[in-house]
């Protein structure tokens, strides 16, 4: 499957937004994820729907998230409503407010991604992972590296992501890793990965930011198949045989940075002159 994204982008936006505006986005206190209720409503208003229609949402689950982290919306009670930001984005949309939506998210301290990859266990432990900011900058400077415009395997961008100075880096030691497993805390430890660690850790981080995050925000197109059995890199790992796949990001083979992403990631004043569509302003009553 094949996902040009940078047409439906702003669409999507401002279609979150008025479900926002009419306060059908509810999110579960503390955490800022959505309801399950609130995740397939905002299936049924993307353009093109989500990436995968087998129940494994992505950028579903990612639109409530950045909104809120985007400052565009926050919470009132169980339910979003949209800040003066949100108001004025919905108002008069741009491809710079998804420029502005993007680099929020990139300094948002209030979230971190891999706790996405459900099957990875032991992240809440303290002094364990990195900083998510330090990991989505990384992420960042890797998609800016790609060259604009050109498919890139998805095993090339990381191992680009695993060299580049300075490379992507999810624990803080050794000896954190070994606090992360799989299935079971000490057979299961990623300690005993090895080299294989990375890809598991690292590697699934920068799947889930790449799949739920940039592609969602329109920054790349991305060429997918289903997650089951499409990596085998962490089916050595004790009680892996169990997993059918180790995320739901696992599917994404290659990325392409598009005429959006190219602009936001290198020339911001060129956001004007794409010519992408732009949805009308909505009507609301006052």
């Amino acid at each position: 499957m094949v996902r040009c994204t940078a047409p439906d982008a702003l669409s999507n936006l401002v279609s979150v937004l008025e479900l926002t505006a009419d306060g059908q986005v509810r999110c579960l206190a503390g955490t800022r994820r959505p309801s399950a209720a609130t995740v397939r409503q905002v299936e049924d208003v993307l353009v093109a729907g989500d990436f995968y229609d087998s129940g494994e949402p992505i950028s579903a689950f990612a639109w409530p998230l950045l909104i809120q982290l985007g400052g565009l919306a926050r919470p009132a009670g169980p339910r979003l409503e949209l800040s003066a930001r949100g108001r004025a984005t919905l108002a008069s949309p741009s491809y710079e407010a998804l420029a502005a939506l993007w680099d929020r998210w990139l300094g948002s301290v209030s979230n971190d991604e891999l706790a996405r990859i459900d099957a990875i266990k032991g992240q809440g432990k303290p002094g364990t992972l990195t900083s998510a900011v330090s990991r989505r900058a990384a992420v960042a400077e890797g998609l800016a590296a790609l060259a604009p415009g050109t498919w890139t395997g998805v095993g090339k961008v990381l191992a680009l992501l695993r060299t580049q100075q300075p490379p992507l880096i999810a624990t803080r030691s050794l000896r954190a890793l070994w606090r992360l497993y799989v299935s079971d805390s000490y057979h299961g430890s990623l300690g005993h990965a090895g080299p294989h660690a990375w890809d598991v850790v690292e590697g699934r981080y920068a799947l889930c930011v790449l799949f739920e995050y940039a592609a969602t925000v329109g920054l790349i197109d991305i060429a997918y198949t289903g997650p089951y059995g499409a990596r085998n890199d962490y089916q050595a790992l004790w009680g892996a045989d169990q997993l059918s796949c180790l995320s739901r990001y696992d599917g994404l083979a290659a990325v392409r940075v598009n005429e959006l992403g190219t602009a936001i990631l290198h020339n911001p004043l060129a956001l004007s002159d794409l010519g992408l569509p732009v949805p009308r302003p909505a009507r609301r009553d006052q």
